[in-house]
Order: structure tokens, then C-alpha cells, then sequence
């Protein structure tokens, strides 16, 4: 996950403009519902974004839909509003170095094996993680929890099917084995096998929310998803982290990520990859 691009592509008309207050009121609203800071040089595509989810519910005013939310804490527009300010940017294998300190770890860890993807976008991370834990450990006992805030990229995630350009770092023994291509109207396209499928529970779940999964994990992946939080945000998350990892697990951040200063729940144990104390 990360934040929406910067650049527009057309000029709204007036009426369709954010109000003296508005950008402020969205920017509060995203920080009460997800966590995730809005800087203010997100004033201009929030605009945009944000009069165009405004028209598709049939108000005239950014405004009014801004009323809306803050009437209703449970408007089934809060989905699209939240998708508004994220682009869900991922790949499979994506820092490929990850996947290879987890395949090493699977193979010293008892069973079951339980994993963690926090931010799985529209799942690439999700399936990585089961082709890994499946070639290494080549027997059952292993389950993935993979959850999103971003509802429709959830959704997504769960059909499983993805261009066949999205899998150009797919390793061709593992396309071979876990993907099936589609032909006539589906050519183009790629599915996954059911076999990873099956490994997986895909979920939506706002990290800020109090209830968590009761699982026990032995590694979280949560990459490029704390940089949105400020630092009193990603404190809190360290600590729940270290709270729902078994002994010796293992959080997977992102490449731009470092925490040794937030916490001391974890230690360093390679390059962006922590083991809780």
C-alpha cells in the first residue's frame, strides 16, 4: 500500500473544488479511521479524488460527502474513500531476499507454520509467501493470514487472477506448477492454482483496529505500510506486533523502513527484517 500520485490530469470546475476546510477535514478523517497522515502536497489529487467519489454518490459539493462520513460512522462509503488515498503498489518476490531468509527459516520452525501478510494489496505478497513456505517445507501445517484495509484490493487478491505481464518475476518452475493461463476471452490473464489458494485467508482489517487476529504468528510481513503512520502510530504497532509473534519470530518490513529506534520489543536481524526478543 502506499499513498495516491500527485499528479492530476485535468482542472475541476469550481463548484467541484475542496472548500477552505476540507482538505483538512478529509486529512482528519483518514487519521482517525486508518492512521495514515495525508501531507499537504496531496491537496491536488485529493481534490480531484475526492470530487469524483462526491459525483459518483450524487452530491454536488466535496463537502457534503465529507458531512456524510462524519454523520455516519458506518456509510458504506468509507471503503471508497480510504481506497481514494491508497495505490496498492506490489509484486511478486517482490525483495526477493525476504522470501529466501523466510524459506530458510520455515525449515528450523516446528508446525504449524502461521504467517502474517498485514498489508497484502491485491495479494502478490500473499501468494510469494505460499509458494516459498510450499517448495520448503513440501508438507501441511501451513496457514496465511493475508489482510488489507483497502476492501477491493482484497477482493481482488482473493479472485487470484492477474495479467500475465503482472508475473515476470514469477520464477518459470513456479508459473509452470501454481499458475494456469487463460485462453480465448481469458488469454492474457493468469489464475492461481488452488493449491496456494488454500493456504490462505485473505481478510479486510485496519491495523488501528482493536481487535486482531488470535493467532500466534511465526513471521509478520508489514512492508511499506508504517511509513504512512507517524511515529507514536508506529510505536504502538511494534509492540502489538511483538505481542502476537511466537518466540523467535520474525517482522519483515520494507526496504525504506527502520525501526531500532521505536522499539525494543525486536532486534535487527538482517537487512529490514527483525526477530522479537
Amino acid at each position: 500500500m502506499k499513498l495516491m500520485s500527485n499528479q492530476s490530469v485535468f482542472t475541476l470546475p469550481e463548484g467541484a473544488r475542496l472548500a477552505p476546510d476540507d482538505f483538512h477535514r478529509a486529512a482528519r478523517l483518514l487519521l482517525q479511521k486508518t492512521g495514515i497522515v495525508l501531507p499537504p502536497h496531496k491537496k491536488e489529487m485529493a481534490e480531484l479524488r475526492l470530487s469524483a467519489q462526491a459525483t459518483r454518490v450524487g452530491m454536488d459539493a466535496i463537502g457534503q460527502f465529507l458531512d456524510m462520513l462524519e454523520q455516519d460512522a458506518n456509510s458504506p462509503h468509507w471503503a471508497d474513500f480510504i481506497s481514494t488515498f491508497t495505490i496498492n503498489h506490489t509484486a511478486f518476490f517482490r525483495e526477493l531476499h525476504h522470501f529466501e531468509v523466510l524459506a530458510q527459516f520455515a525449515r528450523t520452525r516446528p508446525k504449524p507454520l502461521h504467517v502474517w501478510s498485514c498489508a497484502c494489496s491485491t495479494g502478490e505478497e500473499a501468494y510469494s509467501i505460499a509458494m516459498t513456505l510450499r517448495e520448503t517445507t513440501r508438507e501441511a501445517g501451513v496457514s496465511i493470514l493475508a489482510t488489507d484495509i483497502d476492501s477491493q484490493a482484497v477482493h481482488q487478491a482473493e479472485q487470484g487472477i492477474y495479467r500475465h505481464d503482472r508475473l515476470a518475476s514469477v520464477p518459470p518452475a513456479y508459473l509452470q506448477k501454481y499458475f494456469q493461463r487463460g485462453i480465448g476471452p481469458r488469454e492474457g490473464l493468469t489464475r492461481v492454482k488452488p493449491v496456494l489458494c488454500e493456504m490462505i485467508d485473505f481478510q479486510v482489517l485496519n491495523l488501528l483496529s482493536p481487535s486482531w487476529p488470535k493467532t500466534r504468528f511465526d513471521a509478520i510481513f508489514c512492508r511499506n505500510a508504517m511509513i504512512y503512520f507517524d511515529k507514536s502510530t508506529q510505536a504502538r504497532l511494534l509492540e502489538r506486533f511483538a505481542r502476537v509473534l511466537k518466540p523467535g519470530g520474525l517482522l519483515f518490513v520494507g526496504h525504506s523502513e527502520n525501526f531500532t529506534h521505536l522499539t525494543t520489543a525486536f532486534r535487527l536481524k538482517g537487512k529490514t527484517v527483525y526477530v522479537v526478543i
